[in-house]
């Protein structure tokens, strides 16, 4: 069966959904679980002369970029905790977040992807695409959907 899970988290309910069924199959399965956020480098604040962000310095605005990832992994860690598995953690910059996604599973040996569906409709979800097809669509290995 499965020995080493991936859950991607962003934060939000549907990913927090997700951790905590992933932490629920890891402990019954007595599998590895990889919490795994994956950051925009399009996120990050950009420096412009003159402009608010350019006297804070690079240094500081990537420490606070990195608290806040560290906050929401922290809490992940705690969902999965409740269920008693123990997570390991890790966070990535990518542009492409199913890539980083498939990319590290690869990378840590996981054979089971565990994601939200964060169920957008309509227009939104036809321009932008959910990050979870992106996974199903070009990943060999098994994924596990939340809702």
């Amino acid at each position: 069966m499965f020995r080493h899970i991936l859950v991607p988290t962003d934060g939000s309910d549907f990913s927090n959904k997700a951790v905590s069924t992933a932490a629920r199959l890891a402990h019954s399965l007595q599998a590895k679980l990889l919490l795994l956020h994956v950051r925009s480098p399009i996120e990050s604040p950009h420096h412009v002369e003159g402009g608010a962000l350019s006297h804070l310095g690079g240094k500081v605005v990537m420490q606070e970029i990195e608290d806040e990832e560290r906050k929401l992994l922290d809490a992940a860690v705690k969902i999965a905790g409740t269920d008693g598995t123990t997570a390991e953690t890790a966070f990535v910059a990518g542009y492409s977040t199913y890539d980083a996604i498939i990319r590290i599973a690869r990378e840590q040996d996981c054979d089971l992807i565990v994601m939200a569906s964060h169920d957008r409709h309509g227009l939104s979800g036809f321009l932008t695409g959910s990050e979870t097809q992106k996974v199903l669509a070009h990943t060999t290995l098994p994924v596990m959907i939340v809702r």
